[in-house]
């Protein structure tokens, strides 16, 4: 069963890849959310932590909605998948 913030984390799966297929970071992401998922938490946290200066970069709960994917293990491995059949296709 998924919960709200997953829901509303991947309502965003598509406009993230598409933010990071256009500036050529998509195989860059897909790699760095498998190779770095044991630093993924503290990334989390420090995304929560800097929220109020990132505000201006990332709008609409943005950064939060990042934080909760890298907070889940399973869910970043899924976008991480995503991102890489969004880039074969």
């Amino acid at each position: 069963m998924q919960t709200e913030n997953q829901t509303n984390t991947r309502s965003s799966w598509n406009e993230w890849a598409v933010f990071l297929r256009r500036r050529r970071l998509d195989s860059l992401a897909s790699w760095a959310l498998d190779a770095l998922a044991p630093l993924a938490v503290v990334g989390a946290q420090l995304l929560h932590a800097g929220s109020p200066l990132l505000r201006p970069a990332l709008s609409g709960g943005q950064a939060e909605m990042l934080a909760n994917l890298l907070e889940d293990p399973a869910e970043s491995r899924q976008f991480a998948a995503y991102l890489r059949e969004a880039t074969s296709s």
